[in-house]
């Protein structure tokens, strides 16, 4: 059985809705089987940039290390659940190894630079964290290869994401790519990984589908589409992990709404 970890992490979000995030991670928490979730305290106070361009440092850096040492002592693979995305940091990190690739699911890139984000917020950066770029105690090493990397119903790039992409030649599946269920899985083999870690951003999903988010982005992938193109990526290749994350629901009743959606697509992780 899946091991689930919940970080209700909310200090990597630029949202003026982040402590909403917390609500959602609650809220996700309260469906899933007791005896196998592990629900992570998250620093209560905002955290301190440290000198750095990344807002709430501090903070990160704390719960990056205890979302590590869950995911480590978890019996076979874990599913985290945000909170933020910055949650996959931590998660990646406790499996890395250069037989990993990372499946990048969701509306945004996350490839800014703390010099190139515009808001300072490490939800935008973490996926480049991960790549080894970025603050040197909030960063992947090694790091994930960009070949490794599989960017999947990504649609909103800024000037800095889409020239990184360029350079790195890296694989994007647009969201009326995943119609195909083969296609995100032809993809990841492509890049000779023997496992993979599975990111999923809610905003990845059209907006008509999933109301919940703080960003949300028109014209995106369907939830059938996301969780059975999952679904054949796990036929093809070992899970090491995944993250489900950017659950901000505006109120209990409206969070209620969501579930649904967000439990199949678990229920395709785990």
């Amino acid at each position: 059985m899946a091991r689930f970890i919940v970080a209700p992490q909310w200090q990597g979000s630029s949202s003026s809705r982040a402590m909403q995030l917390v609500d959602g991670a609650e809220a996700i928490a309260g469906d899933l089987p007791r005896a196998s979730t592990t629900v992570l305290d998250a620093p209560t106070e905002a955290g301190d940039a440290q000198g750095t361009r990344v807002h709430r440092l501090s903070a990160l850096v704390r719960m990056r290390e205890r979302i590590e040492d869950a995911v480590r002592g978890a019996d076979g693979p874990a599913v985290v659940i945000g909170g933020d995305c910055g949650v996959a940091l931590g998660a990646v990190s406790a499996v890395a190894g250069d037989d990993l690739a990372v499946v990048w699911i969701d509306a945004h890139a996350d490839l800014n630079t703390p010099e190139s984000s515009p808001s300072g917020a490490f939800h935008g950066m973490v996926l480049r964290a991960i790549a080894g770029e970025g603050e040197s105690p909030h960063r992947l090493e090694p790091a994930i290869s960009p070949s490794r990397i599989v960017l999947a119903g990504t649609r909103a790039l800024d000037a800095e994401e889409q020239r990184y992409i360029s350079e790195h030649g890296m694989r994007v599946l647009a969201p009326a790519d995943l119609a195909d269920p083969d296609a995100l899985a032809d993809a990841v083999l492509a890049t000779g990984a023997a496992r993979v870690h599975v990111h999923v951003d809610l905003d990845v999903l059209d907006p008509a589908e999933m109301t919940g988010v703080a960003l949300p982005e028109p014209f995106g992938a369907r939830a059938a589409d996301v969780v059975a193109s999952v679904r054949r990526l796990r036929e093809r290749l070992p899970l090491a992990g995944a993250t489900l994350t950017e659950f901000s629901p505006s109120s209990p009743a409206a969070a209620v709404d969501d579930l649904g959606t967000i439990l199949r697509l678990i229920g395709a992780l785990a």
